[in-house]
């Protein structure tokens, strides 16, 4: 049994109850978009429809995968106009309403206290995930450069399930995959970690919270059959029998 050399974390609604707001803040601009291509047939999109349909993209991933939906080209120079509105939107109400997710400040004060260096691997852009982490008063974890963001970090940017930015994270931080773990809450962010070949906690405790049992089962199961999480984390009390689960494997 070997002992993980590095922690890895994402943040949306993993450490940081954040994709709601980020869903509402995004859904008046994905609105405006359908608007200025004259974009027929679309719906009128909403927070929870957002978020059902591109929960652990970042917003450039989200706005390129409407395009191929409903079969329309956006400029390159309005695709980088928007990614920075909705940047702008959701770090001002991240700043203002972000908080931990349930038991998440305990569990990392007992992995400071055990040794354990521990960073964030997001696919937001980086100024989001600072706002969140310091507005749910974890950012005291986490050193700045150790905060990394597949739309910040990476030249060009990229989204999960991309491993890029998995691949860039334990190259800067000199480790290598398969001696690291992370957890993950969605579908893409699980396969970023699988595709990476970082063993991965998957973390469905948020699912219960905001939208009930049924959800967070099937979650449990996908993240576990699909994206081969080696644990499955319901709350965020039971991460030392996960991660005692991923060195068992080491």
């Amino acid at each position: 049994m070997g002992k993980v050399k590095y922690i890895m974390l994402d943040c949306d609604n993993t450490l940081v109850q954040s994709e709601h707001l980020a869903f509402e803040a995004c859904a008046d601009l994905t609105n405006e978009v359908m608007k200025k291509y004259d974009v027929k047939g679309a719906p009128h999109y909403t927070g929870p429809k957002l978020l059902e349909d591109y929960v652990g993209h970042n917003f450039r991933s989200m706005l390129k995968g409407l395009q191929k939906e409903h079969n329309f080209q956006m400029t390159d120079e309005d695709l980088e106009d928007f990614v920075q509105q909705e940047l702008g939107a959701v770090t001002r109400k991240l700043s203002q309403k972000a908080v931990e997710c349930p038991g998440v400040t305990k569990e990392l004060q007992k992995l400071k206290d055990q040794g354990y260096p521990m960073s964030v691997v997001s696919t937001s852009a980086k100024s989001r995930v600072v706002a969140s982490i310091e507005k749910a008063g974890i950012a005291h974890f986490f050193p700045p450069e150790h905060v990394y963001s597949a739309a910040t970090s990476l030249n060009p940017p990229s989204s999960k399930p991309d491993p890029a930015i998995y691949h860039y994270a334990a190259k800067q931080l000199g480790v290598k995959e398969s001696e690291a773990v992370t957890v993950e809450d969605s579908k893409s962010g699980a396969t970023a970690a699988m595709r990476a070949g970082i063993p991965c906690i998957g973390y469905v405790g948020i699912y219960g919270l905001e939208e009930g049992k049924e959800k967070m089962e099937q979650m449990a199961k996908l993240l576990t059959e699909e994206t081969k999480c080696v644990a499955i984390m319901y709350d965020w009390s039971e991460f030392q029998e996960c991660l005692k689960k991923v060195e068992a494997k080491l």
